[in-house]
């Protein structure tokens, strides 16, 4: 079964090392986090707990979206420097809400994938409506980093905010997360508990039963998606089941085997910022990986504190102490 992983795992990066390094201002991506790599890194391991918010946050007076020359106080300090191992990989996948016209778009989800020297790996999923400094701009929530400035921005956010900057990155979007289910013909989702909510062109709503429950690309986006009742860290259980699905469908395919079937489906539907060169030197410690050695991390209401902007935003207060043990724990050894 390693053997079956670093393959797979080795495959998926070949795929990202051909979709060439595009600029921040060419249409970014999606609303499930690199689905592609997680896949494989999350099949098989169990999945971690994650809580509802409190509804009954009270108000905070705290600035909505203000220049750094605004009223003072808005700004938080700047986080220490995390330390991280030698040869230690990091890589944000990251995915927008994007659609065709509009230019402006949030990466909704987000996933660090941290690839150590001794074969195991830590998978952080942080919560889109944290709201942090954008360095050299203003207070606002994470997902806006990458289309205020790009990778470049997200990089420095990251820094100012948790002490540590993510090496690379990959997106995806609506259209390419869709373009990878029907390539590999839908997937089998291991479905938590049964799910209902509203769905385009179902006047009474749609719903999944809990069990293992087959899904075409439309009903898999739905699935990660929906969330009128339920809340976002809901979708990111969602997010993970479909994640695993998807996993587990890579490797019943033998994925070696289709590499050209794969690759035309999975290059139109992925960028990253990854050169044949970066990827060539990940294969050693890609083929190190251990699906025993995996471990996952959310940071939910115990690293947060869910308030309200003085413009009526409601975001997530992060809670630096608590935010940075579980990064320790995920950088470290």
């Amino acid at each position: 079964m390693r053997t079956r992983y670093g393959f797979s795992l080795i495959f998926l990066s070949l795929i990202l090392s051909a979709c060439q390094p595009f600029a921040a201002a060419v249409t970014p991506a999606s609303s499930i986090v690199g689905t592609i790599v997680a896949s494989t890194l999350t099949a098989d391991v169990s999945t971690p707990t994650f809580f509802e918010p409190s509804p009954t946050a009270s108000p905070l007076p705290l600035p909505s979206p203000t220049p750094t020359n605004g009223p003072p106080g808005g700004i938080p300090a700047e986080a220490a420097p995390i330390p991280q191992p030698a040869g230690e990989v990091t890589i944000l996948l990251m995915g927008s809400d994007q659609r065709p016209g509009p230019q402006d778009f949030r990466t909704d989800t987000a996933v660090l994938v941290v690839l150590k020297q001794d074969g195991s790996v830590s998978l952080v999923s942080i919560p889109r409506d944290l709201w942090v400094y954008l360095p050299g701009k203003f207070m606002e929530r994470i997902n806006t980093s990458q289309e205020y400035g790009g990778f470049g921005l997200v990089q420095s956010t990251f820094q100012y905010n948790f002490g540590f900057t993510p090496q690379s990155y990959v997106l995806t979007d609506f259209s390419g997360f869709q373009s990878i289910i029907d390539n590999l013909g839908g997937i089998d989702v291991q479905v938590g508990q049964t799910f209902s909510d509203a769905r385009s062109g179902f006047s009474k709503g749609y719903t999944v039963h809990a069990g293992l429950v087959h899904m075409d690309s439309a009903t898999a986006l739905w699935y990660v998606r929906a969330r009128e009742t339920s809340s976002d860290l809901d979708r990111l259980r969602r997010a993970q089941e479909v994640i695993l699905a998807i996993g587990k469908k890579l490797l019943s395919l033998n994925a070696l085997t289709r590499i050209p079937q794969l690759y035309a489906g999975f290059r139109s539907a992925i960028v990253t910022d990854m050169t044949v060169q970066d990827v060539t030197a990940l294969l050693p410690v890609l083929q190190l990986v251990n699906p025993n050695q995996i471990q996952r991390y959310a940071i939910s209401t115990d690293q947060v504190t869910a308030f309200y902007t003085s413009g009526g935003a409601d975001v997530l207060l992060p809670r630096p102490q608590a935010i940075r043990q579980v990064l320790l724990q995920a950088l470290g050894n």
